[in-house]
């Protein structure tokens, strides 16, 4: 999977569903895409965070870019949207542990954080990046998917529920590989007094819940 800001918690299911998570960073950056942006709720509406980039561009590979956010202004709208929230001390401890990551590449910070949010739930996680592998990089799509997928002895692909636009089972199997789709089931939590928005960040759903209530909403899940 590409690399996202602070994805929302299918994107952590998936991580968890697999024995190997692979960063997908050596794609081109998609612009207004979540690989730094994403949605937090704001007085009861769903608003929009940022990461400021160096040189963002769809011509450019995601492990090319670099962060250059100070994350001043993320930390304080942080604040102002959930100070009153029941984790906010824990939380906003950790995010601005997050946003202080010395090594500002744009893959490998988003990497960092994910690897963070998985310590401060207790759950030890790894990741691989995929420019890091030894492949055919001459590949794009799903041939490229598949090729990392062999690279590392893999009998088993999940992507999110997303993907089923871009890849086919049959291609899969005839490479040895099953290929499953995860679907996520929203449980719903309180959030303040608003009607319940699901899909935000995981910032949303740190706010609000114990680690033992998103232990458990990691499983709420299906393979399709």
């Amino acid at each position: 999977m590409q690399p996202y800001a602070f994805p929302y918690i299918g994107y952590f299911q998936l991580i968890n569903a697999t024995d190997q998570f692979v960063i997908y960073d050596d794609v081109n950056y998609i612009k207004s895409g979540w690989i730094n942006r994403n949605m937090i709720l704001i007085n009861g509406k769903k608003n929009y965070i940022n990461i400021s980039l160096t040189g963002a561009s769809p011509n450019k590979l995601i492990n090319e870019l670099d962060v250059s956010d100070d994350f001043i202004k993320f930390l304080k709208t942080i604040k102002m949207a959930y100070a009153k929230a029941p984790h906010f001390e824990e939380v906003y401890e950790l995010l601005s542990s997050i946003c202080k990551f010395d090594d500002k590449n744009l893959s490998k910070f988003l990497g960092n954080s994910i690897l963070e949010i998985f310590n401060y739930l207790k759950i030890d996680k790894s990741i691989e990046y995929s420019s890091n592998l030894s492949k055919n990089n001459a590949l794009r799509g799903q041939s490229k998917v598949i090729d990392i997928c062999k690279t590392l002895d893999a009998d088993r692909y999940i992507n999110a529920i997303g993907g089923q636009e871009l890849y086919e089972k049959n291609d899969f199997i005839s490479s040895g590989i099953e290929l499953n789709f995860l679907k996520t089931h929203f449980k719903e939590y309180k959030q303040f007094k608003n009607e319940f928005i699901p899909g935000l960040s995981i910032i949303d759903v740190l706010m609000f819940n114990t680690v033992q209530d998103i232990t458990e909403f990691l499983a709420g899940y299906e393979l399709i």
